[in-house]
């Protein structure tokens, strides 16, 4: 038995090994340089005033809460019904539509950036097609705004929520729905008394990925806005790779922020999910 498990422990050294260079010493290297004056030594906490009392660092904070929680809700939201749909229906449109998820869940960054240019940008394609029809919803859809960064964000949602959410459908068993319907059960009552409490844990933690996945985003959205835009993964980057000078302990202090607010969502996300299970217990 010990030796299994000094083969187990030593399969996981590379592992450990890469966690350790790749994430443990630079997330420390981070907040520690949060604490350092720009250009000197000591101990300061001028980058986190900074951060909380200069209004282009606000708006980014605001603007990324914003953006995530209004991506992760409406990702959940289409995801859900997708998943339904795909749960439901077994055969081959159903391999297809994996299929279809598998691959438009890899299309981000730079490439997705120039399709919604081409698309929506300000000659795009369908904005040209509303210019050409009347259709003033179209013509005067402006990309580069909050407004248009959201909907990129559902966009790369919508694969990833999908999939998360799939496999939590095989937990809603088949009799359940047959024994409410017995009892002169809606299906929209089963799936707000049942389905849905039961898939509510799943759906949480499908959330808190969805809201992290927004908050860190970045490759799409300064590939169309540079720096032209307040959240917080741009104002990070200009920190690191500003021409004038890089500001290491703001951009430190920063990134601390946004991984305070990613531990804050997860630790709200874990604590409803654990209250619905405990609810399902019971009953």
């Amino acid at each position: 038995m010990k030796k299994k498990t000094y083969i187990y422990l030593l399969a996981l050294v590379p592992f450990l090994l890469v966690a350790l260079l790749y994430e443990i010493v630079p997330l420390i290297t981070v907040v520690l340089k949060s604490f350092r004056p720009d250009g000197g030594t000591g101990f300061t906490l001028e980058n986190y005033q900074a951060v909380f009392s200069k209004l282009i660092y606000q708006k980014a904070i605001l603007n990324s809460l914003k953006i995530s929680l209004t991506s992760a809700i409406a990702g959940i939201i289409i995801a859900f019904l997708g998943a339904r749909a795909a749960h439901q229906h077994q055969g081959k449109l159903n391999n297809i539509f994996m299929t279809v998820l598998n691959m438009v869940s890899n299309f981000a960054g730079i490439p997705l950036a120039f399709a919604y240019m081409i698309l929506l940008g300000n000659a795009g394609l369908i904005v040209s097609i509303g210019k050409e029809f009347g259709i003033d919803m179209l013509a005067n859809y402006n990309l580069y705004t909050m407004n248009g960064m959201s909907l990129i964000y559902i966009y790369f949602q919508i694969p990833l929520s999908t999939l998360l959410l799939i496999p939590a459908f095989d937990g809603v068993q088949k009799q359940w729905k047959e024994a409410c319907t017995l009892l002169g059960g809606t299906p929209g009552l089963f799936w707000r008394k049942v389905g849905i409490p039961v898939l509510m844990p799943s759906i949480l933690s499908t959330f808190s990925v969805l809201f992290a996945n927004a908050l860190a985003a970045y490759a799409t959205i300064y590939a169309l806005m540079m720096d032209n835009i307040a959240l917080l993964p741009v104002q990070i980057a200009g920190c690191f790779t500003g021409e004038v000078k890089i500001r290491a302990g703001l951009g430190g202090a920063l990134s601390v922020v946004m991984m305070v607010i990613m531990v804050i969502m997860i630790l709200i996300t874990n604590a409803l999910s654990r209250r619905f299970q405990k609810g399902g217990n019971r009953k």
